[in-house]
């Protein structure tokens, strides 16, 4: 098992600079298979969620040539294999491979995806998807077995603008057969940073940014290059890092306007932010203020950035309300935090936050990513030291954690334990 160990209450000055994104990676990748070339990606985050992807592109016979912070994958060998549960079931977004298999090949076979137990996580949408475009689906267990003579374009409204779902009618439709329009589509960056790919690939999408999308099926696509955009969640959470510890802490290579949402809320908190074309420069302040907080699809507040947010309301004077619409079994990290010092209630979907309460290292145990994260933030803030058990889950989703944080002052260390 991996901890992580932080001595908290230091001063974080310097510079973090602001990987690919993970959540536009781990669909990137499994929509390269549909590529009759080379696909390049670049800017790719080192985290171990891409580690299980490039094992799956291999499992099936993919060529993948990993250097730092880049892939090359062509497709030219690859086998349409059944997905053992021991890939699918280690990442939400094996799910993805659903689609792309099920466009190149009108076949597929795989086990209900994984990835943290932050709720239910149904994948009734991107199953209506298939239904729509003529596929059937057969379900044993937590196996699919999914099949199409043809793949046709249809018209298709989502119940909600799911992103998983927004992505697999993305990869599926863009080589069936004529049009496809996807109402209640998914507006994240992410889902924008896949059309722009797809369409350099031969694709013909339309309406990125919109909650419309119309696919014009192609019969072939080719090769490309991609650059991932930053990771718009990594940035958020190191800019409330800076807002509990910083001093000149400078989150460097991201775009501002996709966590607009964070810094208004920052704003309205009192926190001491610059925001510049490229970076944030963010300074610890004191007297923060209470503040009440949605979680919506972008560009409202992303359910992402909920977690690491608790740990910073922690430290705001009065009390600060959060209402997660997204999933219902996002809160794991509270009593965990309760541990700490903080004083938190939960009551189905809100969380209530009392404030502001001393932080106090102990140890506590990350049940998911970005819970995992909120507790480090908390450790690193706290007085004395904070062990977090399980750290294998922040690890999927912050790339070079460790040294980013002590490069700019933070006493953490990674090790690896017995179970």
């Amino acid at each position: 098992m991996k901890i992580i160990e932080v001595i908290g209450n230091q001063t974080l000055s310097g510079q973090i600079r602001i990987g690919g994104a993970k959540n536009s990676a781990v669909a990137l990748i499994p929509a390269c298979i549909l590529g009759s070339d080379d696909i390049t990606l670049t800017n790719v985050p080192d985290i171990t969620d891409i580690d299980v992807l490039c094992k799956t592109l291999e499992y099936l016979g993919v060529s993948v040539k990993r250097a730092s912070q880049s892939l090359v994958i062509n497709s030219s060998n690859m086998e349409n294999r059944n997905i053992p549960q021991e890939l699918s079931g280690k990442l939400r977004a094996s799910y993805y491979f659903m689609s792309s298999l099920l466009a190149k090949y009108k076949h597929v076979e795989m086990h209900f995806p994984g990835g943290c137990s932050i709720g239910s996580r149904p994948i009734d949408q991107t199953l209506k998807v298939y239904k729509a475009l003529g596929a059937t689906v057969k379900e044993e267990g937590d196996l699919f077995t999914i099949d199409a003579n043809e793949l046709i374009g249809s018209h298709i409204e989502l119940d909600m603008p799911s992103v998983g779902a927004t992505v697999n009618a993305l990869i599926v439709s863009c080589i069936a057969k004529g049009e496809t329009i996807i109402t209640n589509a998914a507006k994240e960056p992410e889902i924008s940073d896949l059309i722009d790919m797809l369409n350099s690939m031969g694709a013909n999408i339309k309406g990125a940014g919109t909650s419309t999308l119309t696919i014009d099926g192609v019969e072939v696509l080719g090769g490309c290059c991609h650059n991932v955009i930053p990771d718009r969640i990594e940035a958020g959470t190191y800019v409330i890092l800076g807002c509990l510890v910083g001093n000149y802490l400078t989150i460097d290579n991201i775009n501002p306007d996709h966590i607009k949402s964070l810094t208004d809320k920052l704003y309205e908190m009192g926190c001491d932010l610059e925001i510049n074309s490229d970076n944030i420069v963010v300074n610890k302040s004191e007297n923060y203020k209470s503040i009440n907080i949605e979680t919506k699809g972008y560009p409202g507040y992303a359910t992402d950035l909920q977690q690491p947010l608790v740990a910073l309301l922690t430290q705001c004077n009065g009390v600060s309300k959060v209402n997660e619409t997204i999933y219902e079994n996002r809160y794991m990290n509270v009593p965990e935090l309760n541990k700490m010092g903080a004083n938190i209630t939960v009551d189905g979907r809100i969380a209530t936050i009392n404030g502001k309460t001393p932080l106090k290292g102990c140890e506590v145990n990350a049940t998911d990513l970005r819970g995992g994260a909120c507790l480090l933030l908390a450790g690193l803030a706290a007085e004395g030291k904070t062990t977090i058990k399980n750290a294998h889950y922040i690890l999927r989703g912050y790339e070079e954690i460790a040294e980013k944080l002590a490069n700019c002052g933070a006493k953490i260390t990674i090790l690896e334990v017995a179970d």
